[in-house]
């Protein structure tokens, strides 16, 4: 189905389950039985003969916001087994079953056996509606099942779960903000206090990411691919965390109000919980996550560029294996890589974004040594291309080219961070040029750059602030420019720069008086490319860890179902949710959609990770991870952990960007 068709089912299932269920209240007093029948009649439990996973899916989760446990992926896995016309339910036990009251048949998926069920008895406890146990009857067909079949159908078995699971915490996610919005305490809305700001921000990560893994794993299943069991663990692994973690803090958010089960949140509380404690009862063969990249040498699930993405790849990647550390910045300005993105009148080549991102992930994955070039493209060069007056273009975009301008940012300040917008370094008109006073703090790379992209206030009183902003390019040579230079955790170099004095041409402004914020704004843009790199970046960490571990596993990791392989399994599969994240503000970007809400969500979740990273690396490898040199991972694992503040820290701290996600969540200042 197209995303369009799968919205009307989605539609389709909540105008029947309103009919026949209502909402999750109805848990404990609905006729399960009722729904049932209608939802045979909608063709619900017939999807499995087409093999749409995404529509199964899509029915699962409606029902899932509405705590109602149908047992729609049981059919669609029956279905795929070509038993049809029965209410069945499937599973490796004959207990801890949903719906059992209203079914007829269970399918034994470790015996490969269908059999009518002829007695039930129920588990009274979490679930709601109650779990069964189930005696079998006759023998009624004995199936004929491959070892893969029986694998993926454990595997759909448990996606489903999770996407139940989840779309119930969502619910409540969902309900949690909107009566954040107008419930007062102390005289404001407590969707305006940042405890519930930063909570709510966390939630909403947390559930963005867990439906795009479903997604991805619904994609993979569809186009046929080989690791989508693998994606599908990916998901469930993530989600089984993610939404017990997003349905408690609806209830923070919610309090007394969802305590009490005239509300939904009790009813979608014990939905979350009993279907992730019900993955226990369907166990994967191939273990977890962290089993399958241990003892299989299955890499993470590579995300698809698409045809001219993943050929340009290729590509790099031929280019980066052809070249050492002191060659690859020419041959990428040999072939016009820097700026290519550029349209060809200022000597690039259109190309696509997806062409930009993978040049940026493939380049930070090999820890090439061009950051600083590529950083110039995609903060200077847009920008200067949309607002440099035409000497400026001439300039400076063949140095960028070239991959021979060094700059630095001059934007930080003592009392200006991450609100850039209360900056206060002054200039102030002189004659014809202008004249610069004040202070920048944290200007990284300022005591080698030859230029530096400068933020000033040259209207004190505008209203907003921002609008009394104007950037200038200028010389770090400059007269009444001095550097001190700062040693960072991470061992790079950050300056204060002073400027006194400054007196600088009016010929060194980029933009208007005052627009300088479209020019920040337009160069904050070129992160769009640039928020990859964290990801990638983990991302050979990771397969630098999986390289060491793979030649004793034992050893650094443990047996199966140890707790070093469960962090490793976690780090992981939060690896992907980044990675899916990403993906999902790349492609709204390009879409003409904006990111506003996924770029900062991958921003926090990839910072964040970082840091767990580093510390998960000393948990695992111990005090080796903890050396540089010639040891596993060549250092990059203890530098990682330094550099990892930076990434929560840089661009607007994380609790800034979980403001900005509140913001786009509706929840009032």
């Amino acid at each position: 189905m197209t995303p369009d068709e799968l919205a009307a089912l989605s539609d389709s299932v909540r105008g029947v389950a309103a009919r026949h269920w209502g909402s999750a209240t109805a848990a404990g007093t609905g006729k399960l039985g009722d729904l049932y029948s209608a939802g045979e009649a909608q063709g619900w439990f017939g999807i499995g003969a087409d093999d749409d996973l995404g529509a199964a899916l899509t029915v699962t989760r409606a029902l899932g916001a509405l705590a109602c446990p149908l047992p729609v992926m049981d059919a669609f896995v029956a279905a795929r087994l070509g038993l049809t016309g029965r209410r069945v339910l499937a599973g490796t036990a004959l207990e801890h079953l949903d719906a059992a009251g209203d079914a007829t048949h269970v399918l034994h998926l470790g015996e490969a056996a269908l059999y009518e069920i002829a007695e039930r008895e129920e588990q009274p406890g979490l679930a709601v509606p109650t779990w069964s146990r189930v005696r079998p009857g006759p023998l009624v067909l004995s199936v004929r099942m491959t070892d893969r079949q029986r694998d993926e159908s454990i595997a759909l078995l448990r996606l489903g779960l999770a996407a139940r699971a989840l779309a119930a915490a969502q619910r409540a996610h969902e309900m949690a903000v909107e009566h954040a919005k107008t419930r007062r305490q102390f005289g404001a809305p407590i969707g305006s206090f940042g405890a519930v700001q930063q909570r709510a921000a966390t939630c909403q990560i947390d559930v963005s990411a867990g439906n795009h893994l479903i997604d991805r794993a619904a994609g993979a299943y569809a186009a046929g691919r080989d690791d989508w069991p693998l994606q599908a663990e990916i998901a469930v692994e993530f989600v089984a965390a993610a939404a017990r973690r997003v349905q408690l803090g609806a209830h923070h958010t919610l309090a007394a109000i969802g305590y009490f089960e005239e509300h939904e949140a009790p009813w979608l509380f014990r939905r979350v919980h009993a279907d992730v404690a019900r993955l226990a009862d369907l166990r994967p063969a191939a273990g977890s996550v962290a089993d399958v990249l241990v003892e299989t040498g299955s890499p993470l699930p590579a995300f698809d560029a698409g045809e001219v993405g993943e050929r340009f790849r290729r590509e790099v990647r031929d280019v980066i294996a052809a070249c050492d550390d002191a060659t690859i910045a020419d041959e990428m300005a040999g072939r016009g890589w820097f700026g290519m993105g550029w349209p060809e009148t200022a000597g690039g080549r259109n190309a696509s974004l997806a062409e930009q991102v993978v040049l940026h992930e493939e380049i930070t994955y090999a820890r090439a040594p061009v950051v600083l070039q590529l950083g110039s493209v995609m903060l200077l060069g847009g920008s200067i291309l949309r607002h440099g007056s035409a000497e400026q273009q001439e300039t400076f975009l063949p140095l960028i080219r070239a991959g021979k301008l060094r700059f630095c940012l001059g934007y930080s300040e003592p009392e200006a961070g991450s609100d850039l917008a209360s900056l206060k370094t002054r200039a102030d008109r002189d004659g014809d040029g202008w004249v610069v006073n004040g202070q920048k703090l944290w200007t990284t790379g300022g005591h080698r750059a030859s230029h530096v992209w400068l933020a000033t206030r040259t209207d004190p009183d505008a209203s907003p602030p921002h609008a009394g902003i104007t950037v200038f390019l200028v010389p770090m040579d400059t007269p009444g420019i001095t550097v001190q230079q700062h040693r960072a955790l991470s061992g790079e170099i950050s300056c204060t720069v002073f400027y006194d004095d400054v007196r600088i041409p009016d010929s060194y402004r980029v933009g208007e008086v005052n627009g300088g914020w479209k020019v920040i704004t337009d160069a904050l843009a070129g992160e769009r490319v640039l928020m990859g790199g964290i990801a990638a970046s983990l991302l050979r960490q990771l397969d630098d860890l999986l390289a060491v571990v793979r030649t004793d596993p034992d050893a650094w990791v443990g047996p199966r179902g140890s707790a070093r392989r469960a962090r490793l399994g976690e780090l992981a599969v939060t690896l992907q949710a980044n990675r899916a994240l990403v993906a999902a503000a790349i492609g709204a970007t390009a879409g003409g959609r904006g990111a506003r809400l996924e770029a900062p969500m991958a921003g926090v979740l990839g910072g964040e990770l970082a840091e767990q990273f580093g510390e998960a690396m000393l948990d695992i490898l111990g005090p080796q991870a903890a050396l540089s040199g010639d040891v596993p991972g060549g250092g990059a694992f203890e530098y990682g952990l330094r550099l990892s503040i930076m990434y929560v820290v840089g661009g607007g701290t994380n609790d800034i960007q979980r403001g900005l996600i509140a913001r786009g969540l509706g929840l009032p200042r």
